[in-house]
């Protein structure tokens, strides 16, 4: 697929089919080729729908320590894989641009492709749980009546996000936007700079 062709709502699509499939997230919905914008796409989307899991699973109080410990190892390292995955959208992103020309006085966006892209697959999360309990017949009315609420507030943000990624991907064609890939470099994650892994402490 041609980096012109890509849009909001096809992003945003595929998160919702991928969140609708029973299959999902233990296995990947499609076969893209690896280093394909898609496949990072659907692969940023099934950590942050595992990593959804484990944060719920990691506020247990009726379980040992050892499995909350579990959890927050899980939880380290599906944070640290979405966060290369962001990346790695950013560089399939960037990859298919070589032969743009810059305008002169084009934008330098800070919210690159890739984390939009993230927090749409985050809220994509938000919005079908806050739905669940929304439908909820074992809490009070003011309950459902609030969640209500909530998910009519994320589905206008989410609005806003798609209109603000195909602004991005529309300028990034034309030349008028360009970013950068912003490095996380989680130092914490690193045996080597992390103080309690590296011996410094």
């Amino acid at each position: 697929m041609c980096l012109k062709d890509l849009n909001a709502k096809l992003v945003s699509d595929f998160h919702i089919e991928c969140l609708a499939n029973d299959n999902w997230p233990d296995n990947d919905l499609e076969n893209f080729e690896i280093g394909n914008y898609w496949f990072w796409i659907q692969k940023n989307h099934k950590y942050n729908c595992s990593l959804w899991d484990e944060e719920d699973l990691a506020r247990r109080v009726d379980v040992s320590d050892s499995e909350i410990a579990a959890n927050k190892r899980n939880i380290d390292g599906f944070n640290q894989k979405r966060n290369d995955a962001i990346e790695k959208i950013d560089e399939a992103i960037l990859k298919n641009l070589v032969d743009i020309k810059v305008a002169e006085s084009a934008w330098l966006n800070s919210e690159t492709c890739g984390s939009i892209i993230d927090r749409l697959s985050i809220i994509s999360l938000k919005i079908l749980h806050m739905g669940i309990q929304s439908e909820r017949v074992d809490i009070s009315e003011k309950l459902i009546a609030e969640a209500k609420e909530k998910k009519e507030r994320l589905i206008v943000q989410k609005a806003d996000l798609m209109l603000s990624l195909d602004r991005i991907f529309k300028g990034l064609v034309e030349g008028q936007i360009y970013y950068r890939v912003y490095r996380q470099f989680k130092m914490y994650n690193d045996a080597n700079m992390n103080p309690y892994l590296s011996g410094l402490r």
